[in-house]
């Protein structure tokens, strides 16, 4: 039997590769063509397998490794010298990529046998005897009930500190000239540069730049990358990782989502390396419980969530949002300091951290109107860790509020919230304190008029009852400045003037 080790399976204490020798990767091409992928996450997919490769062999495995257009080219070159192999994978997480790998092998011949993929923390049996016959999750108690049969961050029976989450320690914004440790960066070595090249004139029509690229391709580089986020990043992580910074794309953040979503470091890893360094004294309880929530709480949370609500979920539209990205979404190209930063940061380094992706990113789209399953390809080519299961319950869900299944009211605010969070507004041309008029911050215009045109899907919704207390105190005229205004926006969205 030969393990078939995908892309995003990049771990050498994975299950299949502890009963077996023999390794097929495919390094299949075509894929990259689907979408304008960000060249940087092509080339950190790419150069990771070539590195694992030599990793397998220098371990000892017989690895076969093949570049195609396609997983099927790449099968009919595999099976023209092992005719009627038995292949073993694990079960990739995007819906129904499993079996579409089953019926590409059993169409040559071959047989595939599917088994559970153990890059994850919970199991869907975890999940399913948790959840039930629901069809729609709530993120905080599933994460009480991990706390509780893993014992993360537990005293007995109780969460450490006596509180399950800190999140009102972790709203803080950074005092005036304060700034955050330097980033980590990983020099590409010569395999890195040559897939750096090859995706250049593979990919002429990728969207984002290929260069600065200091991502970890390698499980050594990945552990490194850990080791700096605990004894760097992570004492300051905890209070300002809601925070968005004028020049600052990284923070505290740890920047691990993209190794851990390839494999080449498993969340068990990173999960255990914080509870120890809050353990010893060398993290603060916030801060620990901030990233474990992120990982064994929220990334679990999607995968099963996803998993239950596909195929339906992809499609899921409940407000019939209809309208298409706006141009600066492509450009960059805006006014708006929070919308132009933010973008910034995914065209140049395949990255934003979460609050940028939700409260801006996804924000701006909602209350624009953008069709949740165009924002999702969009944050699908943009961002090097993002994978289907990745984007579509926290792009379509979450940020769009295509659905109910994960979130019971839509993550839309106006301009307030990003002032509140940042220091964009201070140097932004719009006025943050104006819903209509010349200049007016376009957030806040856009925030109204989404309440008012989803009132009757919205208003009786959880936790939204403040907000159309606001609306019902607003008269005809100034509704009609409102619309007057929101068109006016998306009118410079289509046109890229915003």
């Amino acid at each position: 039997m030969t393990v078939w080790v995908l892309g995003d399976q990049l771990d050498p204490s994975a299950a299949p590769l502890q009963s077996d020798d023999r390794v097929l990767m495919i390094e299949a091409h075509a894929f990259g063509d689907r979408l304008r992928y960000h060249p940087q996450k092509l080339a950190l997919v790419f150069s990771a397998m070539r590195h694992f490769r030599d990793d397998l062999r220098d371990r000892g495995y017989e690895v076969t490794y093949v570049e195609a257009e396609t997983f099927g080219e790449g099968l009919d070159r595999y099976f023209d010298a092992a005719a009627g192999d038995d292949l073993v994978v694990m079960d990739p997480p995007s819906h129904g990529a499993g079996e579409r790998l089953r019926e590409l092998v059993s169409a040559r011949g071959g047989s595939l046998t599917l088994v559970e993929n153990d890059l994850f923390l919970t199991t869907p049996a975890d999940f399913d005897d948790w959840a039930g016959d629901a069809d729609s999750y709530r993120q905080e108690r599933w994460y009480r009930h991990v706390r509780r049969e893993t014992g993360v961050l537990m005293d007995g029976d109780d969460p450490a500190g006596g509180e399950w989450n800190y999140d009102d320690r972790n709203r803080e914004t950074p005092p005036e000239g304060w700034t955050p440790p330097e980033a980590p960066r990983f020099e590409p070595d010569e395999t890195t540069r040559e897939v750096i090249a090859f995706v250049r004139e593979r990919y002429p029509d990728a969207w984002g730049s290929p260069e600065p690229f200091g991502w970890p391709v390698t499980r050594a580089e990945a552990r490194q990358a850990l080791s700096h986020f605990v004894e760097v990043r992570l004492p300051e992580f905890g209070p300002y990782q809601d925070a968005m910074v004028d020049g600052e794309w990284a923070l505290c953040h740890s920047l691990l989502s993209a190794a851990i979503n390839l494999g080449l470091l498993h969340p068990r890893e990173a999960v255990e390396a914080v509870e120890e360094a809050y353990e010893t004294g060398d993290a603060p309880l916030n801060s620990a419980e901030g990233f474990v929530r992120q990982v064994l709480g929220w990334r679990e949370f999607v995968r099963h969530v996803y998993r239950r609500s596909m195929p339906e979920l992809a499609a899921a539209n409940q407000l019939d949002q209809t309208e298409s990205l706006p141009e600066a979404y492509w450009t960059g190209e805006t006014d708006m300091r929070c919308l132009s930063e933010a973008v910034g940061h995914v065209r140049d380094r395949g990255y934003a951290h979460h609050i940028e992706r939700l409260m801006v990113l996804s924000n701006f789209a909602l209350v624009y109107g953008v069709d949740p399953a165009e924002l999702d390809r969009w944050f699908h080519l943009g961002f090097v860790d993002a994978y289907h299961w990745v984007t579509t319950p926290n792009v379509v869900a979450m940020g769009s509020f295509g659905t109910d299944v994960l979130s019971s009211k839509p993550y839309a605010s106006s301009g307030n919230y990003v002032n509140e969070m940042s220091d964009y507004c201070s140097s932004c041309p719009y006025a943050v304190s104006k819903t209509t008029g010349e200049n007016a911050c376009p957030f806040n215009a856009l925030y109204w008029d989404f309440l008012k045109e989803n009132e009757e899907r919205l208003r009786g919704t959880g936790r939204m009852g403040l907000m159309y207390s606001h609306v019902d105190r607003k008269d005809d005229e100034e509704w009609d400045a409102i619309r007057a205004r929101a068109d006016e926006i998306r009118r410079m969205g289509r046109a890229g003037t915003l």
